[in-house]
């Protein structure tokens, strides 16, 4: 089959790589513009720009699709579909009515739940037990098209956000090799129940602050869900101290919210939560200062008992 696949993010990798090991002809590849990145705000390329160069795949990077600006350049590459994993632009109408087959989006949740930017880390944060992929048969909306097929996967206990990300990025892969297959003869659509809708935004580093007040559960998935960024973090007599990684202990304690109860480290760090709950913080990193276990932390920073984590100096 003839396609353009449009895509930026890791993400979208693995499903250009199955597509083209499917043998199909990927005439174009449309990705977001070189960003600045790292502290030397190094000029750097979208990964499926890397992967498309590799394979030999002419790119493209508008900066917008106004004005029926890329209608002369996509006529020109005459596509039965486009493909759209994790794009980053809504497409207007004249690119969606295009192909032959429109555009096929592989969207990381099941809708109609967790449409938008950020779908599997809010599943995540959302102590969500089951995920998965959605290819749908896009619109103008906001990932509001038809359902064509889904695949879905539960959620491990303390799988993060970055892990589960993988995973579906790979499951992306497999939905629209089988999407692709079966496209010519037909998929039955199914619409979106608009009543189970639900909206997954962008990521910021402002909901990252630890409220220690709430369940322990919660934190957890807090913390799961914004690893690997924007990574959630407390604060230590004044200091930031991002926590990578927690498990839920099943203890309980009558220490006020943020309480350090256990500091050894031989058995680690465990810190009481709004609920009673105890949580196990076991992956660290204190500002200026590399990422580690607790244990590690702990042989060089001692934590006394009782500090409160997060209190207010």
């Amino acid at each position: 089959m003839r396609i353009v696949y449009m895509g930026t993010p890791d993400f979208a990798v693995a499903a250009l790589k199955r597509i083209l090991q499917d043998g199909h002809e990927v005439v174009a590849v449309f990705t977001q513009p070189d960003k600045p990145q790292g502290r030397k705000m190094v000029l750097t390329p979208p990964e499926v720009k890397v992967c498309a160069l590799e394979a030999g795949i002419p790119v493209y990077q508008p900066e917008s699709f106004k004005d029926e600006s890329q209608l002369d350049l996509l006529r020109e590459l005459n596509p039965e579909v486009i493909v759209v994993a994790a794009y980053g632009k809504l497409l207007p109408k004249y690119v969606l009515d295009l192909p032959k087959y429109g555009c096929i989006n592989i969207h990381g949740s099941l809708l109609p739940k967790y449409r938008g930017a950020a779908p599997i880390q809010w599943a995540v944060i959302n102590g969500e037990k089951t995920a998965g992929v959605t290819a749908m048969q896009m619109d103008v909306g906001l990932d509001t098209g038809d359902m064509l097929l889904t695949m879905e996967t539960e959620v491990g206990e303390n799988e993060t956000a970055g892990e589960l990300f993988d995973r579906l990025a790979e499951m992306g892969a497999e939905l629209i090799s089988e999407t692709l297959r079966r496209l010519p003869e037909g998929i039955p659509a199914t619409p979106q129940d608009e009543s189970e809708s639900t909206y997954a935004s962008m990521l910021k580093k402002e909901m990252a602050v630890i409220d220690w007040t709430k369940p322990a559960q919660q934190v957890h998935n807090l913390v799961r869900g914004l690893n690997p960024w924007p990574v959630a973090l407390t604060t230590l007599d004044g200091k930031r101290l991002k926590v990578f990684e927690t498990r839920l202990t099943g203890k309980s304690s009558g220490a006020q919210p943020g309480e350090v109860v256990l500091s050894d480290p031989k058995k680690g760090l465990e810190v009481c939560c709004g609920d009673g709950q105890v949580l196990a913080v076991t992956e660290v990193q204190l500002v200026g200062k590399k990422r580690m276990h607790a244990c590690d932390y702990l042989r060089g920073h001692p934590i006394p008992a009782h500090t409160v984590l997060g209190a207010a100096e």
